[in-house]
């Protein structure tokens, strides 16, 4: 890509633009700072709001891939990178995934999550590579993510999971994103300019935060790792987590926390286990069996198991 054309679509970008509400915030005490950056933020949910049936569609998509061996792929640089791969790398303890499942890239590689490697996104030819590294395939889902939506390294990786036949996302906070003309999910969050100009850590980088919250979060949901609003697949790899897992159990099934404690350990520390021995009555052996027919999800596992007793 011509670096004049990068140049020309960030000269109209709303990102790039100035804010009228800070122009004289350097000259003002740090209260008043603090009120402006908090104002500017509120209307954060309300942009994201107006994207709400675009990250829908995009999320069913991210469900069939789950379903269908397939993975959920981020790809940003600078700041949208970053926010990618941490979305990413909570998944596994939050939700009991593979790291595999949700995968963050980041221009200039892993070396860029603490240092800035900023020219690493000027090349459209890392985008790609960094999908061939990984082996892409149309059965993933790539999410290019960049404020400004003219980074050609996201474009690249875009183009060529396009021509793939995989489904392609973007989230970007500038209408004429040039990411929009690849995606096939085009979520707009427009957060107008930045407090300060250009920085795109701010609210352009809240409102990705939120928009990938939302994502794996809902997809997460609908492919069975919720039961109730409890994370019930969690992986309990430390104290907080074995606490929160016995806890959890309590607040699913209404059981003491003897009982929870007892079943925690006789489940194999399998909180999905453990909630459908207590509230079935039944043993691991048995609640493992359910829970693989019933694909994961508690409440399938449930309604077979009353279904079939019912036919008995």
């Amino acid at each position: 890509m011509d670096i004049h054309s990068i140049d020309d679509s960030l000269e109209h970008a709303t990102t790039e633009s100035r804010n009228a509400r800070s122009a004289n915030i350097d000259a003002l005490p740090v209260m008043d700072i603090l009120r402006i950056i908090n104002e500017e933020d509120k209307g954060v949910p309300f942009a994201i709001e107006k994207a709400l049936p675009n990250i829908a569609a995009l999320v069913e998509d991210i469900v069939h891939a789950f379903t269908s061996d397939g993975r959920l792929v981020y790809i940003g640089a600078g700041t949208s990178g970053r926010l990618g791969v941490l979305d990413a790398s909570e998944c596994p303890p939050t939700f009991g995934v593979q790291p595999g499942m949700v995968v963050g890239l980041i221009a200039g590689g892993d070396s860029a999550l603490r240092s800035s490697i900023e020219r690493a996104e000027d090349e459209p030819e890392g985008g790609v590579q960094a999908l061939r590294d990984i082996n892409f395939s149309a059965k993933d889902v790539l999410v290019g993510i960049t404020a400004s939506g003219s980074a050609p390294y996201v474009l690249g990786a875009m183009r060529y999971a396009k021509d793939l036949g995989a489904s392609v996302g973007a989230i970007s906070c500038n209408r004429e994103s040039k990411t929009f003309g690849i995606a096939q999910h085009k979520i707009l969050i427009e957060v107008g300019p930045e407090v300060i100009t250009g920085s795109t850590r701010m609210k352009a980088g809240t409102a990705q935060k939120l928009v990938l919250n939302m994502l794996t979060t809902t997809s997460m949901i609908r492919i069975g790792k919720v039961y109730g609003n409890l994370m019930v697949d969690l992986m309990p790899v430390n104290r907080k987590l074995v606490e929160r897992s016995k806890r959890l159990i309590r607040q699913a099934t209404g059981c003491t926390k003897d009982e929870a404690e007892a079943v925690f350990l006789a489940s194999g520390g399998k909180p999905k286990i453990a909630i459908l021995m207590i509230a079935l009555g039944i043993g691991a052996m048995e609640a493992g069996v359910l829970l693989q027919r019933g694909q994961g999800r508690l409440s399938e596992a449930m309604r077979m198991y009353s279904t079939e007793k019912k036919s008995k």
